[in-house]
Parts: C-alpha cells; structure tokens; sequence
C-alpha cells in the first residue's frame, strides 16, 4: 500500500533547490514557510558539502504543517543504516507521515575525498544498506512507524534495485525519454523526477546559468554514464556541458513553458515532478518560485 506522503504527491509539482546552504538557518526555514504558504506541496534538497540531510528537513518540517519534506538525496555512505532508519522514523512520526526518506550512494568523489570511504560498488552497498535497514531495531514510541523511501537511480541496475528493494526512483539531470524508460524499469513504483529550468532570461544569461549547473556534475561518472545512454559523448559533457546537453537537460522556457515540460515528464511516467529553478548565483529564486506557482500549483 502506498505511503500517505507519497500518494499525496501524485499529480503535483514540487521544488529541488540546493540553495539553502547559501542562507543562514533562520532564513532556510523562512523560506520552507513561504513555500508552503505558496502551496507547493513538496520540498526536495540534496546533501554534499552543506548541512546534515535530516537536521535539516528537521528544521523544515517543524516549521511547516502541510508541506512534505524530503531529502534528495541523503547520502548512504553519512551514517549507518540504524541512524538513517531511525532518524527517518522520528521525522515521519513527528511530521504526521509528511517525510520521505530518499536515499543515495552520491559519487565517488564525495565519498573518498570528502568523507573518506572506499566507494566500491554502488548497487552492491546500497542492496546491503537496505537490508541492514530493515533489520534495525528501535525501542521508541515511533519504531513501527512507516517511512517511504525513494532510490536515486538512473542506469537499469539501480532502477531494477529501486522497483525490488523500494517505494520508488528519484532521477536528477534527466529528459523525457528518460522518465519513459525509468518508468518501464520501475514498474508500479513512485517516480519523482527533476526538472531545471532558467526562467524567462535571454538565451546568453539561459547559457550562462545552464553551463555553470552542469559545471560540477560533467565530472561525475554516474551521469556521464547515464547521459551516454541517452545518446550523448564525451564531446558533450566538456566541462559545464556542450550547449547541446545543456539543451536536454535544462529547459530555457516562461511561465507556460514550465507547465509544458512538466506535461512531458507527466506523460513519460513521472508520479511527482521536481522543478530546480536557476537563478542568479547561487541565492533562493524566490521570485522566480513565487511566479512558478501562478501556474504549477493547483
């Protein structure tokens, strides 16, 4: 049976920003309220050099009442397989059931530089992580509380690991025809999928901000590899991306562009999708997610 949090999502449109690293706590929240109050009904932010996954949609979900929280990813190789479990249960019992717990091997980059952990092979340590979650014990109030959890997946592997071992899929840096194959992978499982976008913006600034998105993840192997799939070759993920990649992956469209690409995830099979607006440096687009919702909510 399907998770209240994620069947609530169905349908709708929510936001992926990595964006409240850049701000103190304080206003990290603020802005969690202000997007609630604009009623998206999820919020969606990644974990690599900022803050702690869960301190996090702790601070988020306790200053909300309607929005669902979620982490995308949190990085399996942070903590153990108890802490993760049982972290996800306080937050979801505590929330009333509006935390997803969305779950990820990150890169190897992040792991052996950053943290200092052997990357091995991913599906391999996240199969093993899985079944050392369900083993977890927790002598709490909330220890049969039910969390969702959703993989980042994006080859054929970790989708297949995803339809077996999981609620659903999350996919980042993706096309359309990509959410059509990860929704045949996926089965009946939830597919939530981002979206970035540069909003309205002539096609130099649109370039300018798409390449400085693709700037870091050209140099990791998880997505050169999937983009390789997708058709794309090593002349297109040149540092920052050729403008051809930029192309797939980030769309340059207005208010109604944004409902469009939307409609082309939709009816690839995304369940829930994530738009990551790109604004001017690496502030919150508030404006630009204030102006979003006139067409995306509801």
């Amino acid at each position: 049976m399907e998770s209240t949090a994620l069947s609530s999502l169905r349908g709708t449109v929510g936001l992926w920003s990595a964006t409240f690293d850049a701000v103190p706590p304080v206003r990290a929240i603020q802005l969690a309220q202000e997007i609630e109050d604009l009623g998206y009904p999820s919020l969606w932010f990644p974990e690599a050099w900022g803050r702690e996954a869960y301190t996090q949609a702790a601070l988020f979900l306790s200053v909300t009442t309607r929005l669902t929280v979620a982490t995308g990813i949190a990085n399996v190789w942070a903590r153990d397989a108890v802490a993760t479990r049982n972290a996800a249960r306080t937050l979801a019992a505590a929330s009333g059931d509006r935390f997803v717990l969305g779950l990820g091997v990150s890169h190897q980059p992040l792991v052996e530089r950053l943290r200092g952990h052997a990357y091995g092979s991913p599906v391999e340590h996240l199969r093993d992580y899985l079944e050392a979650m369900d083993a977890v014990p927790m002598h709490a109030p909330e220890a049969e509380t039910p969390v969702p959890v959703v993989l980042a997946a994006l080859g054929p592997r970790m989708l297949r690991l995803a339809s077996a071992r999981a609620d659903g899929a999350f996919t980042y840096l993706v096309t359309p025809g990509h959410t059509a194959t990860a929704r045949a992978a996926l089965g009946g499982g939830f597919l939530v999928v981002e979206q970035a976008v540069v909003l309205g913006q002539d096609r130099a600034t649109y370039l300018e901000r798409a390449h400085a998105h693709l700037d870091f993840y050209t140099g990791l192997a998880n997505y050169r590899n999937n983009w390789a799939r997708l058709g794309f070759t090593e002349a297109d993920w040149v540092r920052g991306g050729s403008e051809a990649l930029c192309e797939a992956l980030v769309a340059h469209v207005d208010l109604e562009g944004a409902r469009e690409v939307v409609a082309q995830h939709r009816a690839a099979g995304a369940d829930h999708v994530l738009l990551q607006v790109l604004g001017e440096g690496s502030e919150p687009p508030l404006e630009e997610w204030r102006r979003l919702a006139e067409v995306v909510v509801g």
